[in-house]
């Protein structure tokens, strides 16, 4: 009798196995995997492409780590060049050639006002790091404890960071309105709404009554990226540059997603002209690789030898590929490509809202977009903008273009303060074809997720 063979099992693609692995052993609070379940395998510039074989357009950029995208030359042969060399890796923070060359580097970007009286700590690996050593430096200078920070704002993941961010409540940090002109907390909107904020800073401060904790230092980001890519405006950043100086508060600038190019100058504080006490730097300063420092004035260098120390502040490798990507930018002149591609981009993600009502707002600055969606059809919220009363945001519709657009073959991240904002950092190195490709996919992508029954029932339950 013949012997008939069993039929053979199909067995799952290996990414699945992968991502179902992750699943069983990775953490409660993994973020980023879960709304983009792909499993990177190659990359180079912004093309990423998937154990499935599929590719996609990463408008995501390690949260804007990637200045210039994957694996770009420039980067590697400067990660080649430091282990063909058998210089050290880990150096702890003595002298070598690699950090010299990478602090006159960056020395060479920064403001020229604050570049000539400069000093700079090495961090640990991490932007959260170097925010909580300038907590640190101008507590110490000052002999003040308070901070000032902001709504909406996010510093990091660690202790002092969260408590600066704006989800957290802590009793030595005083939280003050950052202007926002699609929804003004004083439902005014534009220059007025943001005058008023100042107003309100400045009221606050001078209040003996007021209950502000002697302020050691105020902290904010030229473009808030976490809370929904919202743009200070340069007006307001030179008020309160005007109100901490005549008050003897550091003005700590965090930099850490906006700096390298990203807003249209090298570093966002350009934009409106103002020279911060303190600058937070990571992300696209260690050219993909983990890197953080701050730079501050000299007259703020009053803390301890061993004050702020972590083993891992003398990444070799990060220093080289980031002195390689900075002078990359610079060279190129790739700052101004993004405030010009960033500016066309925004131009035709603007034209979108005639035809999708779900489009609240489109806002930006450089290549850190956001396009913030809402619920045309629900009640509009009390808090108004400059233009009338804003419809509460869609959390829902959010994450559905967000899947829609993985679909398509493009990533995008998803933030603001309910979650409804959709996010593009793309590289700089972005080219023409592929800025009308992420407009043409995302606008796609939301005709989609507009229709969609899921959308739907997912907005359903959450009312």
């Amino acid at each position: 009798m013949a012997v008939t063979e069993p039929a053979p099992v199909a067995l799952p693609p290996a990414h699945e196995g992968i991502l179902r692995r992750q699943a069983l052993r990775e953490s409660a609070a993994r973020t980023y995997a879960r709304s983009l379940p792909i499993v990177p395998v190659r990359a180079r510039g912004m093309t990423i492409e998937g154990a499935d074989g599929r590719r996609y357009l990463d408008c995501l950029s390690g949260a804007g780590t990637l200045a210039l995208g994957h694996n770009h030359p420039v980067v590697l042969e400067a990660i080649r060049k430091v282990i063909d060399s058998g210089a050290p890796l880990h150096v702890l923070d003595l002298a070598t050639p690699v950090k010299d060359a990478f602090t006159t580097e960056l020395f060479s970007t920064l403001p020229r006002e604050l570049a000539d009286d400069a000093r700079v700590q090495f961090c640990g690996p991490a932007g959260t790091d170097a925010v909580e050593a300038a907590l640190k430096l101008v507590r110490v200078a000052s002999g003040r404890s308070g901070l000032l920070a902001f709504t909406g704002a996010y510093h990091g993941m660690t202790a002092g960071a969260l408590a600066a961010s704006g989800g957290a409540t802590d009793v030595g940090v005083t939280r003050l309105p950052f202007p926002h002109t699609y929804r003004c907390p004083f439902g005014a909107g534009g220059e007025h709404g943001a005058e008023l904020a100042a107003r309100w800073t400045e009221y606050l401060l001078d209040d003996p009554k007021g209950g502000v904790p002697a302020p050691a230092g105020m902290i904010l980001e030229p473009v808030q990226g976490e809370g929904g890519v919202n743009p200070a405006p340069d007006r307001w950043m030179r008020r309160m540059r005007e109100i901490t100086q005549e008050r003897s508060i550091a003005l700590i600038a965090d930099e850490v997603q906006t700096g390298v190019g990203r807003t249209g100058t090298f570093w966002a504080v350009e934009h409106s002209g103002v020279v911060p006490d303190v600058m937070v730097l990571s992300k696209a300063i260690g050219g993909s690789l983990p890197l953080a420092v701050i730079v501050y004035r000299s007259a703020l260098d009053l803390w301890r030898p061993g004050a702020h120390a972590g083993t891992f502040r003398g990444n070799q490798l990060a220093m080289a590929a980031g002195a390689a990507t900075l002078a990359y930018v610079r060279e190129n002149q790739l700052a101004e490509r993004a405030g010009t591609l960033g500016a066309r981009m925004l131009a035709r993600l603007q034209a979108l809202s005639a035809d999708h009502p779900s489009i609240g707002d489109v806002r930006g600055r450089g290549l850190m977009i956001g396009i913030e969606l809402v619920d045309p059809e629900a009640e509009p919220l009390t808090v108004t903008d400059e233009k009338g009363s804003a419809p509460p945001p869609d959390p829902a519709l959010a994450a559905a273009v967000q899947q829609e657009c993985l679909h398509r073959g493009l990533i995008v991240e998803v933030g603001g303060r309910h979650s409804a904002v959709v996010r593009l950092l793309p590289p700089l190195t972005l080219t023409d074809e592929q800025a009308v490709a992420v407009v043409d996919r995302l606008a796609d992508a939301l005709r989609a997720a507009e229709r969609s029954p899921y959308r739907r029932a997912a907005a359903g339950q959450t009312r």
